[in-house]
């Protein structure tokens, strides 16, 4: 197997036709569809699907796609390590974070890395944990920032804050019972809870949290999205239980209000991660530098509600 047969068969995916890869790849139709005849074959597999309409992948071939993506990306970090190792710090770093994190870290890492590392090109993936845990595993993304939910042994860990996780909601929906500001777990499982479904985001934190107090969640909707969740809050549709990173805006404005629950202080922790299996270029250690001073900036300064930073 050959690096260029994996990037022939990059390329075919993502123009999605033999004759759309040829234009870019500049090598006749025949040497690419015997090149990829070769790769099917020491695969034992078949990678891809022929039509008047282009070429898709078979199930083998998403699941080749993948690796050979982290494979060339290995390699193009590699060369630009050894090229730049005596030079000034550059290349390609991409990072992911869940959505709930996204909205504070995002353009305090950008605006930061704008002004101490200018070339370094950051690619900022914002996916749920579970996928970005997928992605680190298989070198799609170079540092993730996920929580710690017990299963981080694949991955070097840099733990960076602890979260308070919070019942939140809007001040004209909140019973009179609970607005001396704060709410006994069991009084917040009572309510229309809005959550992330099963296995999702902050979901099992909270199920486990609730289980251990052998409380019962009366009325739940389940949604990944914290732009519907917010619009509901705000609607008086209901109340949550969460970080307070993806409500900042309206908390500090007042359109919602966050209690701390009075029975159990919850704290989850996020992390930043890398690949045990996978080395750190310069540049990605210089985000990894970034990341923690921002998350540190915000916390210090109070723009990170209810979260406080922890030593590296």
């Amino acid at each position: 197997m050959e690096l260029r047969q994996l990037r022939y068969f990059v390329a075919i995916v993502d123009q999605g036709s033999l004759t759309r890869a040829v234009n870019i790849l500049h090598i006749a139709q025949p040497a690419l569809s015997h090149q990829l005849a070769q790769l099917e074959s020491e695969l034992g597999a078949k990678l891809l699907l022929r039509s008047a309409q282009g070429t898709t992948p078979t199930e083998a071939g998403r699941i080749f796609y993948q690796h050979a993506l982290s494979i060339l990306k290995q390699v193009d970090a590699a060369k630009a390590a050894v090229g730049h190792s005596n030079l000034e710090i550059t290349g390609s770093v991409t990072l992911g974070m869940p959505p709930g994190i996204a909205g504070m870290l995002a353009l305090p890492i950008l605006a930061a890395l704008q002004r101490s590392y200018p070339v370094i090109r950051l690619q900022l993936s914002e996916e749920m944990a579970l996928t970005l845990s997928d992605q680190l595993k298989t070198g799609r993304v170079d540092l993730a920032i996920l929580f710690d939910d017990g299963c981080m042994s694949p991955f070097i860990v840099t733990p960076l804050i602890e979260e308070r996780i919070m019942f939140i909601a809007s001040p004209s929906w909140l019973p009179s019972a609970v607005k001396a500001g704060q709410i006994s777990l069991a009084e917040a499982v009572q309510t229309h809870l809005i959550l992330p479904t099963h296995q999702q985001g902050i979901r099992p934190f909270i199920d486990r949290l609730i289980s251990g107090s052998k409380l019962i969640m009366n009325h739940v909707t389940s949604i990944n999205s914290f732009t519907i969740t917010r619009l509901m809050l705000l609607e008086n549709i209901g109340a949550t239980i969460q970080h307070t990173a993806p409500f900042s805006a309206e908390l500090k404005m007042g359109s919602l209000v966050a209690l701390p629950i009075s029975d159990t202080i919850p704290y989850r922790t996020v992390s930043l991660c890398s690949s045990r299996n996978i080395p750190l270029t310069n540049a990605a250690i210089a985000v990894q530098s970034i990341v923690r001073d921002t998350v540190n900036d915000l916390c210090g300064s109070g723009q990170w509600l209810e979260a406080r930073g922890l030593p590296s």
